[in-house]
């Protein structure tokens, strides 16, 4: 691992619309620090080289001095403003880092990734050159018709629900980008999706933490702030 370059793209320019508050959720403070600090914080102390830090338009000069001068982080080499959808915020993220052989994405509202899941998912991608982090789910899941009705009941043993970080090599999922950009889809909804609309290669899943939930609701909040006290003592 040691003889590859790793980068991370953070991804923190979501509206947060579902927080019901007028502070952006990843400027709201969690266990006295704000939200976004502790996805930039597991990133510092790993063994990437470059951070990309992507925000809303308008944020970057706020988010260079609060945010990343205020606590340090030193590997952060660009904030870069993202676009109205998650892929297009990615795609400038990819942009604006370079030298890398593979590139870690991370979604900022998830603030409980550990260094073990980190390096677990370098290890994965430098033997795969794709991997996605996550689960097993616990509960049934019914696929439903356009009136909630229940139609199907898939194998829960086949399903996973899907986190981050995913990581690839850093030219193949610029490429697919660029592929998935150029064709106009706009459904899109992660980052190994991308790499099979664009060249119908797999990702391998490895198991991530149950605890690395994404924070989108007030709830959310309390309960991340339960995982990071616990983590800490």
């Amino acid at each position: 691992m040691e003889q590859n370059k790793y980068g991370a793209v953070v991804l923190a320019a979501g509206s947060g619309s579902r927080m019901r508050s007028k502070t952006a959720k990843q400027y709201m403070l969690l266990n006295g620090k704000p939200l976004i600090y502790y996805a930039l914080a597991q990133f510092q102390a790993s063994a990437v080289e470059k951070i990309v830090l992507v925000v809303s338009a308008g944020q970057e000069s706020y988010c260079q001095k609060e945010i990343v001068e205020r606590y340090g982080f030193t590997k952060v080499c660009a904030v870069v403003f993202g676009g109205s959808e998650r892929y297009h915020s990615v795609y400038a993220g990819l942009q604006a880092i370079d030298g890398v052989d593979y590139v870690l994405i991370h979604d900022g509202a998830r603030p409980c990734i550990t260094q073990s899941v980190l390096e677990r998912t370098m290890r994965t991608v430098a033997e795969k050159g794709a991997c996605v982090v996550g689960m097993p789910v616990k509960d049934t899941i019914k696929i439903v018709d356009a009136h909630a009705v229940a139609c199907e009941t898939p194998d829960r043993r086949t399903l996973w629900q899907v986190q981050t970080p995913q990581a690839f090599s850093y030219q193949l999922i610029r490429d697919a980008y660029e592929c998935v950009i150029a064709s106009g889809r706009t459904d899109v909804t992660d980052d190994a999706q991308v790499l099979e609309l664009a060249f119908q290669k797999k990702c391998q899943l490895i198991e991530g933490s149950y605890q690395n939930i994404k924070v989108t609701t007030p709830e959310d909040i309390d309960i991340a702030g339960l995982f990071l006290e616990k983590a800490v003592q």
